[in-house]
């Protein structure tokens, strides 16, 4: 099942990216997350980061080549924090930064994502933040 968690995309260079996604009881998978107090499951918040760092990497490809973006999936996720929650009627403000690229095609990003909420005087708190790694899909030899 794929779960689209960017409804806009704010910025997007092939260093950098800032995206949107507006949480509304309508998803799927608030109804069970938890039931009476429904917040956006922490994983999904990594998630968000990673189709951000797509994003970026897709910049990327188009830029040096002119050509179809690598498939890159998730190969690692180091120092990841978790904060505040994130509810329906909120927004998770991602922010993605590329860090590295390493010799075998892995990109190592610098992410995290904030708290927007539907008062204008609240500041916005981190939901998550850490380093993860996206690295190439190796194809199976048999």
């Amino acid at each position: 099942m794929h779960f689209r968690l960017v409804d806009q995309v704010l910025e997007c260079t092939p260093d950098r990216a800032v995206t949107v996604k507006n949480v509304t009881l309508a998803e799927e998978y608030l109804q069970d997350h938890f039931p009476g107090f429904h917040v956006l499951p922490g994983v999904f918040m990594l998630e968000a980061l990673v189709q951000s760092a797509r994003l970026v990497l897709a910049a990327r490809d188009l830029a040096r080549a002119g050509g179809a973006p690598r498939r890159m999936v998730l190969g690692g996720v180091r120092a990841l924090k978790y904060g505040m929650f994130v509810r329906p009627g909120e927004s998770l403000r991602s922010e993605v930064t590329i860090d590295k690229e390493t010799d075998d095609g892995s990109v190592i990003f610098r992410g995290s994502a904030t708290v927007v909420r539907v008062s204008a005087s609240a500041s916005p708190d981190t939901a998550v933040s850490g380093r993860f790694t996206m690295r190439p899909v190796r194809m199976l030899q048999l």
